[in-house]
Formats: structure tokens, C-alpha cells, sequence
């Protein structure tokens, strides 16, 4: 029994006396024996998929025969963590298979049969789904750049190597707190739209904790591994950038304070872009039905599963649309009916595309959060002022000197209450208002306290200290209470 991502089991068979031309045509009428779909023949092999069925995931199966030597692999193409051992009996089903064909077929028949494939060997193309390097090496490989695998374990080592500089800083390993993603760039609202806009980015590359991290890296990987090789390299990082923005984008539509963090948006949008695939002609037949039941539980399990209070499922939503959206624009280019021109072309158009739509999106978003952040610290530093002269004074001030710092507060904290008065006319939660109401009894009883100490700098008398005792008990609950 196989284990690990997209199960496989493959043998490598010396050739010996059989010359890799006799090796192929018997492979592939062993293929044809059982039933197997074949496509994309070369000359150094062929890959074939074993039909769907309730005891088959449609298994993919390579037979690669170069340097006197042949390698025949099935790797199952779902996201299912054991194979029950399909893999192992499909390679040695095979082998018997091919063991019963040998003796019965005539050098003839094989001349024969391989010039029947010369139109299939000049009219071949990559595979759609070759392996890269990486999987056919040690786990810590698929870290490892290579040719057709480059941006994948590029990705995942930036998103690892961010954590760990979180943790290292300070960031709680489990659930850092909300400053902590703050600083290290989530996205917020009112931060974002106040011009901020790198937080679309950067909120990609940070994760809420290492379960967090690790499930984004597995769904990644997965998807990294079906697809760049099919897109290359430059469409792959682009399709992850562009669908990540965009799913933070729906995030700062939807929400007015989620603090947004993590590369889920732009998984969920490779996700779309491999959807939109599955519903072409790209992917050979069987596969296709693997493959889109496996990535649409995906889909549905984790839109269903982001329901949950604390999952942005505006990011997933977001970046899947628009992972369609590519998915289905790259099509003409990956039939390679189309010159490089028009590749080039059709990115330059997505990108155009998805950052116009973005910024017509936040143009329109409401952004009375981040206005109230700026004109309370408008307030903070007007509070600020009006303390400073009030508590500069002391018994040797002269009389004139602390009258005029007192009407200089009064003036301050008038400011305040209209500041405070039109900040409440703004869409905001329903808690701002109700701390609002808070804040203008606060800044009423220091207008008040400030009029009264006024009066009695004026009448030069003591008579007040009391009521002034009283408002400045009333002052300390109401900032206990903002402080809660």
C-alpha cells in the first residue's frame, strides 16, 4: 500500500536483449490488453490511464523506456493520502500482461505497428501532467527548484521562511495575536484602502499559526505539482499573484475589520484555473474525471468548512472566480495553436484586467473605518494639546498665564466634540457608536471642568473644587470604561 501525495509505485525493468523500439510497441498493445486509455505517444514512451471505476481513481501510467532500461509507474492523480495498493497491482498487471504479448508477436508486426506511430510521434506533445524531477527524488526535493518545478517550492519555502522569521520576532507559533499580523502585512481595511495597498500582497505570505501554514503548503503542493508543469513557470506565478489579490480584494468588499492573512485566496485560485482546465479537452478523458472530483471535494469541503467564524471565505471565493477567469483565458495558449506573441499578449491583458478591476472594486468600497482612524488621531492629539497646558500648571503660574492655557483647552475640546460628533455620522459598527457616546460624555465633562476652572480663576475662589472633585471622578469612569 502507497502512501503520501498522489500515491505511486513504480519498477524500473532492464532491457536486456529487447531493444526499447520492441519495448514500446509490446507496452503499448499491453496497454491497449487492459484497457487502458493511452495518449500522448513519443518515442521514448506513453502515458495511459486506467479507466474510472469503483475500484479504480483513474490511475496514471507512465512507461518511459530510454538507455536500455525502462521505468513504468502509476501514481494515482486524486488527492487521496493511500492507494490500497492500485498502483502496485495496475505495474504488475502490466508486466504480465506485457510477458504474455512478447513471444506472440512477430518482428514484422512490430515494424509494422511502429511506422503506423510516426504520425503520433511528430504530432507529440508534452505530457500534461509529466512528472517533475522533484517527485522523483527525496521528500525535501520538492523544496527544491528544478526545471518545471521552479515557482511551486519557490512559494512554499518564501511562505515558510516568513513564519519562521515571525516566530523568531516574537509571533505566537499556535495563534499570533492581531498586531503581530498587522505588522508583518495582513490585510485590513482600513488600512488597505488608506493606502496601504502592498497589504494585497503581502497578506499572501502570512499565516495565522503553523496548522494554518501547513494546510495552505499541503493544498500548494498538491496543485503546484499537477500544474506548473502544465502552465510553466511564468503563467503559474502569475495566476497565483493575480488570483491573490483578487481574493483580497473581495475580502476588503465583504469585510469591514476582518484581519485578513494567508495564501488561501491564492491556492483557491490555482484551484479555479485547474477547474476551468478540467472542463476542456486538455486533459485526457479519464483523468479528467479523477481529477475534478478530487479538486472539487477540495473546493467544496473548504468553501463549506469556511463558514466557520475566523475563515475569510471571501478570499477563497474571490480568488477562485478569478482563477476561472484565467483558467479559461490561458486555454488557447496551452493548445499551442497560438504564437508566443499572443501568450505574452493574454498575460499582459489578465494583469491589465484584474488590477483595473481592483481598483475600480476599492475605489467604490467604504472606507469610513480608516476615516475615523484618521480623524481620531485628529482628536488624540488635540486631547493631547489640551492636557499638556492644563497640567503644565502649578501654584507659582500667574493668574493670566493659567487663565489663557484653560480657554486655550476650552477651545481643544469643542474641537474634539464636533470632531467626535461627525465621525459618528459615518457607516460604522454598531460598538463604535455606542463607544462614541462614551467619548463625547468624556469630552463634555472635561469642556465642563475646564469652564468651571475658568470661572474660578476668574472669581479667584475655591468654591468649586468639589463639583470640579465630581467631574473629575465622572472623567476617570468613562475612561475606565473606554479602556474596556
Amino acid at each position: 500500500m502507497s502512501f503520501g501525495l498522489n500515491p505511486k509505485y513504480a519498477r524500473d525493468i532492464e532491457l536486456e536483449n529487447l531493444s526499447e523500439q520492441n519495448f514500446l510497441i509490446v507496452s503499448l498493445e499491453a496497454a491497449k490488453k487492459l484497457n487502458w486509455n493511452i495518449s500522448n505517444i513519443n518515442e521514448t514512451g506513453f502515458t495511459a490511464y486506467h479507466k474510472f471505476s469503483g475500484r479504480s481513481s483513474g490511475e496514471e501510467i507512465i512507461v518511459i523506456v530510454e538507455n536500455g532500461s525502462a521505468r513504468i509507474q502509476s501514481r494515482c492523480l486524486g488527492s487521496q493520502m493511500f492507494d490500497w495498493n492500485i498502483n502496485k497491482k495496475n505495474v504488475e498487471g502490466f508486466i504480465t500482461c506485457f510477458n504474455e504479448i512478447l513471444p506472440a508477436i512477430t518482428d514484422n508486426e512490430i515494424i509494422q505497428k511502429w511506422q503506423e506511430l510516426q504520425p503520433a510521434f511528430e504530432a507529440s506533445q508534452e505530457k500534461v501532467f509529466q512528472n517533475s524531477e522533484a517527485t522523483n527524488e527525496s521528500f525535501f526535493s520538492l523544496f527544491k527548484p528544478v526545471k518545471g518545478y521552479f515557482i511551486t517550492p519557490l512559494l512554499i519555502d518564501i511562505n515558510v521562511l516568513i513564519f519562521i522569521l515571525m516566530v523568531i520576532f516574537g509571533a505566537n507559533i499556535l495563534v499570533p495575536d492581531n498586531q503581530t499580523l498587522i505588522t508583518w502585512g495582513a490585510n485590513l481595511r482600513p488600512l488597505t484602502l488608506s493606502g496601504e495597498w502592498w497589504r494585497l500582497i503581502t497578506n499572501c505570505f502570512i499565516h495565522v499559526g503553523i496548522l494554518h501554514l501547513l494546510l495552505n503548503m499541503y493544498a500548494l503542493l498538491y496543485i503546484g505539482l499537477l500544474l506548473e508543469p502544465k502552465l510553466g513557470s511564468q503563467c503559474f506565478f502569475t495566476a497565483y499573484l493575480l488570483t491573490g489579490i483578487a481574493g483580497s480584494v473581495n475580502s476588503l468588499y465583504w469585510h469591514e475589520l476582518t484581519i485578513s492573512a494567508g495564501a488561501s485566496g491564492a491556492i483557491f485560485g490555482l484551484y479555479g484555473v485547474f477547474l476551468a482546465m478540467l472542463t476542456t479537452n486538455l486533459i485526457e478523458k479519464t483523468a479528467r474525471k479523477a481529477l475534478l472530483a478530487s479538486i472539487s471535494v477540495f473546493v467544496v469541503y473548504n468553501l463549506a468548512n469556511g463558514l466557520k467564524d475566523g475563515i475569510d471565505n471571501a478570499a477563497h471565493i474571490g480568488g477562485l472566480i478569478c482563477g476561472l477567469i484565467i483558467g479559461y483565458a490561458y486555454y488557447p495558449g496551452l493548445k499551442k495553436t497560438v504564437s508566443k506573441v499572443f501568450q505574452y499578449t493574454t498575460l499582459i491583458v489578465l494583469v491589465v484586467f484584474v488590477l483595473t478591476t481592483s481598483f475600480v472594486i476599492c475605489s467604490n468600497i467604504s472606507n469610513d473605518i480608516g476615516r475615523y482612524d484618521d480623524g481620531m488621531k485628529t482628536f488624540a492629539d488635540n486631547e493631547k494639546k489640551a492636557l499638556m497646558l492644563y497640567n503644565v500648571a502649578d501654584t507659582n503660574t500667574p493668574t493670566d498665564t493659567l487663565k489663557a492655557m484653560v480657554t486655550r483647552g476650552i477651545q481643544y475640546w469643542n474641537e474634539n466634540i464636533k470632531i467626535i460628533n461627525d465621525l459618528d455620522k459615518l457607516q460604522l459598527p454598531e460598538a463604535i457608536h455606542e463607544r462614541n457616546q462614551t467619548i463625547l460624555d468624556y469630552c463634555n465633562l472635561r469642556l465642563r471642568s475646564y469652564e468651571l476652572t475658568d470661572k474660578a480663576i476668574s472669581e479667584n475662589t475655591g468654591e468649586y473644587d468639589s463639583i470640579l472633585k465630581t467631574y473629575k471622578d465622572s472623567i476617570m469612569t468613562d475612561l475606565n470604561k473606554l479602556k474596556q
